[in-house]
């Protein structure tokens, strides 16, 4: 049983057919990226499985269970996370009122301790500035505070959507190591990412999507071979 899977998933945005029977599957401690243009439905797949679209057609699984009309708060506790496009962090909160938020379906003080204290571990910056509003953080800062405030839920699955845009080279190379560790130390990633050569480096398995249907999946060594998906977002051929 796939830790995640989607079965022929349609969402629509009123009259717009985003996804068109949408069908993948992520296992347990594998890192599976979604590329492909921009408008080609990563950011509404996303979206789909956390609950805040709903499918009007197909269905989504998590362990096995169907969660696709379950609100989005419920599908939070059974351990679905996620890092949206934008960082979405609250600009007027510090830091530790950010990872204090992530962490709000929790109740233990204890818990909620230790998983800051891990944050900080994986992203020292933000231990530094961890009285600072998230709003004066850098861009770089804020991506570091929306992954934390994700991990703060503890989850089975980390949704990851853009986490490189707008980032300076380093700060990209950083965010991909960080990719790896969390994978390392066990976490399931799905990950939608403009960077498709990066996205490709780091995944085991990979889903390249346009206008809302699947039209490549394998390997993430073989699409980033593959002559189609080099010549259409690798910048070769």
């Amino acid at each position: 049983m796939s830790l995640l899977e989607l079965k022929n998933v349609h969402t629509y945005y009123g009259h717009i057919h985003a996804l068109k029977g949408i069908s993948l599957t992520v296992e347990e401690g594998e890192i599976v990226t979604l590329i492909g243009s921009n408008g080609a439905g990563k950011t509404t797949t996303l979206r789909t499985i956390s609950g805040l679209v709903k499918p009007r057609q197909g269905e989504v699984l998590f362990q096995g269970r169907p969660i696709h009309r379950l609100p989005a708060h419920e599908i939070v506790a059974l351990g679905v996370g996620h890092v949206p496009e934008g960082r979405r962090i609250f600009p007027r909160l510090t830091v530790e009122e950010n990872l204090e938020i992530g962490a709000y379906l929790e109740n233990d003080r204890k818990v909620i301790q230790e998983r800051k204290e891990q944050v900080y571990q994986l992203f020292p910056r933000l231990y530094e500035r961890r009285q600072q509003k998230g709003g004066t953080l850098s861009g770089g800062e804020q991506q570091m505070l929306a992954i934390g405030r994700a991990l703060m839920q503890n989850p089975r699955i980390l949704l990851m959507d853009e986490p490189s845009m707008g980032l300076a080279p380093v700060l990209v190379d950083f965010i991909f190591e960080i990719v790896q560790k969390l994978n390392q130390e066990g976490r399931t990633i799905l990950l939608v990412e403009q960077n498709a050569r990066l996205a490709l480096q780091v995944a085991h398995r990979g889903y390249v999507l346009a206008t809302g249907e699947i039209i490549l999946y394998g390997p993430a060594r073989e699409l980033a071979e593959n002559p189609e998906v080099q010549k259409a977002y690798l910048g070769e051929g």
